[in-house]
């Protein structure tokens, strides 16, 4: 990983946030959709996690929406050593031009490799798309807040924890396809092959503030329920495994 060669910055204008893709060595990623009032791109947000835990890393963020004027960027495979999703507000299963391209740019980078992968949420699915398994809305079901999963064998070797405690924000659900996937947690929330990708469902950069906030926007603009946006409400603010997974990310990255 080349921890050096890299630099970290936001994209769009005012508090907007933009997807962006973004590289580790370099790292890439998509972002939050929604105006936030405390100005916080999802690049930013990630960067803040992994320099916590490592500050030798930084990251480069590309914008990978080609929308009100802006044209979509990606960083040359030749150049980078790692790529990272992160979330967004759009559907991983939407056939936009962009998420097509996304797609394919990801299947291209897991074909050759070299380049190692990590997905967040909607990065999550992305690969999960690319690797040729079905992401799909589920109806009436909400995965929100702070919320322990209990990981299998494997997801424990890989986390080092025998649960996850983590931010989660969605309803789409993947089911996997090819037999060399590692499912580390049910219901498909974690997804893991040495030296390849691994992925999480929730959301390790989030803080309290920001999963009150999304929530509280998200129901008034009537997205979340009156029921589940209680029940998020409740355990938003209760610890959660952040740091732990921004590290496996990074052992990872050192396979």
């Amino acid at each position: 990983m080349r921890a050096n060669a890299t630099n970290s910055r936001p994209h769009g204008q005012g508090d907007v946030m933009f997807p962006t893709v973004s590289a580790v060595g370099r790292i890439v990623e998509p972002a939050q959709p929604y105006v936030y009032p405390f100005q916080s791109p999802q690049g930013v947000l990630v960067t803040h996690l992994v320099e916590r835990i490592d500050k030798r890393c930084s990251l480069s963020s590309y914008n990978v929406v080609a929308e009100g004027g802006v044209d979509a960027a990606y960083p040359e495979p030749e150049s980078i050593d790692a790529v990272l999703i992160t979330g967004s507000r759009y559907s991983a299963y939407a056939d936009d031009e962009w998420i097509v391209r996304l797609t394919t740019f990801t299947r291209r980078l897991l074909d050759e490799g070299r380049i190692r992968v990590i997905g967040v949420c909607f990065g999550h699915q992305i690969v999960a798309r690319a690797l040729g398994g079905q992401v799909a809305r589920s109806p009436g079901e909400w995965e929100l807040s702070v919320t322990k999963l209990e990981l299998m064998d494997e997801g424990q070797n890989v986390f080092g924890s025998e649960s996850l405690v983590e931010h989660l924000s969605n309803t789409p659900r993947c089911s996997p396809q090819p037999a060399f996937w590692r499912r580390l947690a049910s219901p498909y929330q974690a997804m893991y092959v040495l030296r390849r990708f691994i992925t999480v469902q929730g959301h390790p950069e989030f803080s309290p503030f920001m999963m009150s906030e999304m929530l509280q926007i998200r129901h008034q603009a009537g997205i979340i329920p009156e029921e589940p946006f209680r029940d998020a409400m409740a355990r938003f603010s209760d610890a959660h495994d952040g740091v732990l997974i921004g590290r496996s990310f990074l052992r990872f990255l050192r396979e």
